[in-house]
């Protein structure tokens, strides 16, 4: 190829969150020569600050989101089969209030999520008397009656990098800190600059560009294209924190508000209890944050129902993203649809197709690649067909998909290696554990201890095969390290990326 050639793809992918790395891994598969540019890291945004599960959307009932519920229901099934590592079942209490909703219309829309789906790998739904049971722990004594049903959690940023991984692995270009400067249609293709950490720019071209900009595609939609386009997004930011933990057993609670809300109160990393989310519509997006006053909403629901009240000063961590909403009119953030609109634009001859992707939730992610790959599949008529659904994410090629099996052979091959540290590595790497684990023997062969699961080996696989860079990609989306670490220790974590890569 001449020196002056632009390099060539298929597909050149505008944004790393789930939807970008999810259409990266299933056109790689599908054949297709594909580019992924990230502007910060991978699931840096909304796809690292979502409520961390695989779920239907119980409540979207309610708003008669029929085909979203039974959709995500099932590719709940598909994922859990695809990457038991890092999506687990887990059972949610909802405590009954009658003057919120009635018992009759509580079991039917349990009813409809037991069956729509197509469930097979998770149990029905059932009634309980909270009282003295385990599934009251941790409430007040008032609620007498309750529901329990299932659903799943994911740990949501290391669902990203995972695709990423597979899309790297079938030949794709992940590049991360790297931003869009332009992009122009010219004699079939587009030519699209783009700029590196350093600021400098080169060029490429692609047959198609998918805009997967999350927050940002209407920005990039608006950039790009020749004429107005006429759909929105609405931005609506979502707010959760992290307290000790607020009961004992596995379960997690789903809490009904006045406001018709709900709240979830989650275990989360063994010692603490993720509570959130909040619905607030937003017109600044780049930097979101936690206000007080959505602290004291959480606080103030779960406290409406929690045997020990929490406040603001229980607040050991928050985070904040905001959803890129497809716009229907709805005037109530909390009804705003959860569905993903996929726009294409073909261009005048048609040729080098523009695709641009609104709304969309975690759950629905692999559905929404391959809708994606179908609108585009006029451009691509040589394109392979659909295959992610029946195949593992990298580390979930369990034996059998049993978890608990090979935790078992793993402990086998280190039997002198500290369980919890084996779990903790399982849990994120899944069949790639021995990747970080070698030949180790004890976890001083590992290196470098920063505190709780975290070891140097690690830190290295994590820059070396997983795009990690600075303390936050290692502490906070490639691991949850940062929650068990102090700032001593946090603070070392970075003092080892800059002596080790010259990068903090």
């Amino acid at each position: 190829m001449p020196a002056t050639e632009a390099p060539h793809y298929d597909l050149a992918i505008v944004g790393g969150g789930i939807n970008g790395a999810g259409i990266a891994r299933d056109a790689a598969g599908r054949g297709l020569r594909i580019l992924l540019v990230e502007q910060d890291d991978l699931g840096a945004h909304t796809s690292s600050a979502s409520t961390k599960l695989i779920h239907g959307g119980l409540r979207y009932l309610e708003y008669y989101e029929f085909r979203l519920v039974a959709e995500a229901l099932a590719e709940r099934e598909v994922l859990l089969r695809a990457a038991p590592h890092i999506i687990a079942p887990l059972q949610f209490v909802l405590p009954h209030e009658p003057h919120l909703r009635p018992a009759w219309m509580i079991r039917m829309g349990l009813f409809f999520y037991d069956h729509i789906g197509g469930r097979k790998a998770l149990p029905s739904s059932f009634g309980v008397r909270l009282g003295a049971s385990k599934w009251g722990a941790g409430l007040k004594d008032k609620f007498d009656r309750g529901f329990v049903y299932s659903d799943a959690r994911v740990d949501d940023a290391r669902l990203v990098v995972l695709n990423a991984i597979a899309a790297r692995e079938l030949g794709g270009d992940i590049r991360t800190r790297t931003r869009l400067v332009s992009a122009r249609r010219d004699q079939g293709f587009w030519r699209v600059t783009l700029a590196g950490a350093a600021g400098a720019t080169i060029e490429v071209r692609a047959r198609g560009l998918v805009n997967a900009a999350g927050p940002w595609v209407k920005e990039v939609l608006d950039e790009v294209s020749a004429a107005p386009v006429n759909a929105s997004v609405r931005h609506v930011k979502g707010s959760h924190i992290v307290v000790p933990r607020v009961h004992p057993e596995s379960h997690a609670y789903i809490l009904q508000n006045s406001d018709n809300r709900i709240v979830f109160i989650i275990p989360y990393e063994g010692a603490f209890s993720l509570i959130g989310t909040t619905d607030i519509a937003v017109d600044e997006f780049k930097a979101p944050a936690i206000s007080r006053d959505e602290i004291d909403y959480l606080c103030g629901i779960a406290d409406a129902y929690l045997a020990r009240p929490i406040g603001a000063d229980d607040v050991v961590w928050s985070y904040s993203g905001v959803r890129p909403l497809y716009d229907d009119g709805s005037a109530d953030p909390s009804a705003v649809t959860r569905d993903y609109v996929l726009k294409v634009d073909a261009g005048a001859e048609p040729q080098a197709p523009l695709l641009s992707i609104f709304g969309g939730k975690i759950t629905t992610y692999r559905r929404l690649a391959e809708s994606a790959l179908s609108e585009l599949e006029p451009f691509f008529p040589r394109m392979k067909g659909p295959w992610t659904r029946g195949k593992p994410l990298p580390g979930g090629d369990m034996p059998r998909g049993r978890l608990g099996a090979y935790e078992r052979d793993l402990g086998s091959r280190y039997p002198t290696m500290p369980a919890e540290l084996r779990g903790a590595l399982l849990r994120r790497h899944g069949t790639r554990t021995p990747r970080i684990l070698g030949q180790a023997k004890t976890a001083q062969d590992l290196g470098t201890h920063f505190g709780h699961t975290l070891y140097a080996a690690e830190i290295d696989y994590l820059v070396a095969h997983e795009w990690a860079r600075t303390a936050e990609d290692v502490l906070w989306r490639r691991t949850k390290c940062g929650l068990h670490l102090t700032a001593a220790q946090r603070n070392a974590v970075g003092a080892y990326l800059r002596e080790q890569y010259g990068q903090e």
